[in-house]
């Protein structure tokens, strides 16, 4: 009998403590919204048991990205025409490649993809909504050095005289980032206001006028080790109304008009931008030779002969086989591959 009353007073004190403990934590002051999300961020970047699979750092991509949180189906460069003076091209028709799942999401959160191995930013995805928009003036961020960058200014041939920016990649008036190293890319003025900053203030309004949420995705496009992108691929789509407020899917150039580039090490020099070369010099004698095979990229308009390395990276449904003549193509709004027709 004793036995019995000793065995139920221990099994009295284990459910008290237990219930005890589970009193703390319900006890708890619950955290809101915006700091659930920086939480799950963190965990994102800091965390690799938080990411999914496909998120695992890993070598760079056939599309010319360091490797990063990887969602959506990011452009390669070979899709890319030569930048023509237009600071943007609209990509795929302007609609984003956020699946069916992700379109209906209003959960508030923001990604930011691990530096790779060159000390370069991935992709950033957030769901832009009030909760992560900041209440505040935005901090310094000039301790962050992104990969390729430079201090470097053009007096008078740059407005604010200066190349490059730290190009945030989900803006601050958008997410409230500073001097998050995940978030910042040596970007020229040009990207950083021309490019970027139209999309980056109409999702902003939009934001605070509906207080809905904005899918937005940006991802920064290198080339081979280069240090400095190439450009940057955007995607917005307001999700309350299903992409009426908000819907692209662009390409911002990281070019400078009159300064040129080393998209290796960020280097640059006073040399104007050259303008694509005119059609009959890059086919040369071919514009009016008989019918051959070409490889058409129906997103791009661009032509390819069979041999191009372009062809390889082409997305399947941009691919079409055409027998012709490049006048003929040209007739048709196609021009030709820079690097394959030089």
């Amino acid at each position: 009998m004793k036995k019995i009353i000793i065995t139920l007073k221990y099994m009295v004190a284990s459910l008290l403590i237990a219930l005890s403990f589970a009193g703390c934590v319900a006890g708890q002051p619950a955290a809101d919204d915006s700091t659930t999300a920086a939480i799950e961020a963190q965990d994102i970047t800091e965390n690799p048991d938080a990411r999914d699979k496909d998120s695992q750092p890993d070598a760079q991509s056939e599309n010319g990205l360091p490797r990063a949180i990887q969602t959506g189906n990011p452009v390669s460069l070979a899709d890319i025409p030569a930048y023509d003076g237009t600071s943007y091209i609209q990509l795929e028709n302007n609609m984003p490649d956020f699946t069916e799942e992700e379109k209906k999401s209003t959960e508030a959160f923001e990604r930011y993809s691990d530096l790779d191995s060159l000390g370069r930013c991935g992709q950033a995805y957030a769901n832009i909504c009030p909760e992560l928009q900041p209440t505040e003036e935005r901090g310094t961020i000039g301790n962050v050095r992104p990969s390729g960058w430079h201090t470097v200014k053009y007096n008078d041939l740059i407005d604010g005289n200066y190349l490059y920016n730290r190009c945030h990649l989900i803006a601050y008036c958008l997410a409230g980032e500073n001097a998050n190293e995940k978030n910042l890319i040596t970007g020229t003025r040009y990207l950083n206001v021309d490019g970027m900053l139209p999309f980056e203030e109409k999702v902003d309004a939009y934001v605070k006028e509906t207080g809905n949420h904005v899918l937005y995705r940006v991802t920064p496009i290198f080339e081979g080790d280069n240090l400095v992108a190439s450009g940057v691929e955007m995607e917005g789509w307001s999700v309350e109304d299903e992409g009426a407020g908000i819907c692209f899917y662009v390409y911002c150039y990281n070019v400078q008009p009159g300064i040129g580039i080393n998209y290796a090490d960020g280097t640059s020099w006073e040399s104007e931008i050259q303008e694509q070369t005119p059609n009959s010099e890059l086919m040369g004698d071919n514009k009016n030779e008989t019918a051959q095979t070409y490889i058409l990229n129906t997103n791009t308009k661009k032509i390819h002969r069979p041999t191009c390395s372009s062809v390889s990276q082409m997305k399947e449904k941009n691919k079409q086989t055409y027998e012709g003549t490049v006048e003929e193509l040209e007739n048709m709004g196609y021009t030709p591959c820079k690097k394959c027709n030089p």
